[in-house]
């Protein structure tokens, strides 16, 4: 069930990130798939270490989308998103807390757009960078947690990836989606923690 929810939201991100380039006229991109990668690398490295105490995570599973015109005409462009899976175990009571140190990181850096939805059990985080990526952190259903960072239409090109990356040489064959791992203060108040 986290699988089909985690694809449905990166769909969802793909389609957010499509709509947000869409009213960009016929421009240049600002970046390519290769830079577009390892901005949104840069992006989530910097979310996690802002993280405290810090969690455990995992690299999740690149998304690549070709964008189209409206009738479905190759650009040669693609929408490039990258994301961590936390795999410390987030509870209800702590899930605001990640939310708003999450949210102060991205404001000090200059990030704008914010929607932020408070709901206790599943709140979720949106904003959009100076360069124009597009940042979530989302809450599933199991108390997953994910941040993802990704650019629309960026200009085609050879990627590469970091080591890790599920999928990709040097990296697993599947995604770690679960949290498992405990800590005495993500976890607090959680009541699977033994």
């Amino acid at each position: 069930m986290s699988r089909s929810v985690r694809l449905l939201e990166s769909v969802l991100l793909v389609v957010v990130l499509a709509a947000c380039q869409s009213k960009a006229k016929q421009e240049e991109p600002a970046m390519d798939m290769q830079q577009a990668g390892q901005r949104s690398e840069a992006i989530l490295d910097g979310t996690m270490a802002a993280i405290h105490p810090s969690v455990n995570w995992a690299r999740g599973t690149p998304t690549e989308s070709a964008c189209s015109t409206g009738l479905n005409r190759p650009t040669g462009t693609t929408t490039v998103v990258r994301s961590r899976n936390i795999l410390t175990v987030v509870s209800e009571q702590r899930r605001g807390e990640l939310v708003e140190q999450v949210r102060r990181y991205w404001e000090q850096q200059g990030f704008r757009d914010f929607d932020v939805d408070h709901d206790k059990r599943m709140p979720q985080i949106r904003a959009t960078t100076a360069d124009e990526l597009v940042v979530t952190l989302e809450v599933g259903s199991i108390g997953n947690v994910f941040i993802t960072a990704g650019f629309g239409c960026a200009e085609d090109s050879d990627m590469t990836y970091p080591p890790g990356t599920p999928g990709q040489p040097r990296g697993s064959k599947k995604e770690e989606l679960t949290p498992r791992e405990h800590s005495d203060f993500w976890s607090s108040g959680d009541p699977r923690r033994k």
